[in-house]
């Protein structure tokens, strides 16, 4: 049972976004501020990565972790109701991410990804991209 009305929980789910999520702006900000330079959301890419940095041919994915399944964590909790429908959706989207990945890869891409929870903290998350981000270019 929802503890929310039908109406206010399609009000919340019509919230939701795809682009400019605040992990997804953290992560833009921080890379900036590194000097990093990148293009956003290349359609012509698979699975329209979130960054690009052309130059070093890295795909950079920003991930929910609820939406994309972040194994372990606890932003990636199961919805009680409808639970065959939230597995599948769940199961869609997982495999979408794998085969965009598998795609730039192949196509010659770095690929990499930024889960949500790993964007709370500033000085982590400048960490992070440094250690992701490292190679040639």
């Amino acid at each position: 049972m929802d503890i929310v009305s039908k109406q206010r929980r399609s009000e919340m789910m019509s919230r939701v976004r795809g682009k400019d999520t605040r992990p997804e702006m953290a992560v833009r900000r921080t890379a900036h501020s590194m000097g990093l330079r990148f293009r956003l959301h290349r359609k012509d890419l698979p699975g329209a990565p979130d960054l690009v940095f052309p130059r070093r041919h890295i795909a950079l994915f920003v991930h929910g972790c609820f939406w994309h399944r972040h194994a372990g964590c606890r932003l990636a909790a199961d919805p009680k109701t409808r639970p065959d429908f939230w597995v599948k959706k769940f199961q869609a989207n997982v495999e979408r991410d794998r085969r965009a990945i598998e795609k730039l890869e192949q196509m010659g891409w770095r690929t990499v990804v930024v889960w949500e929870c790993e964007t709370r903290d500033t000085e982590t998350l400048r960490n992070l991209l440094v250690n992701r981000l490292r190679g040639p270019g």
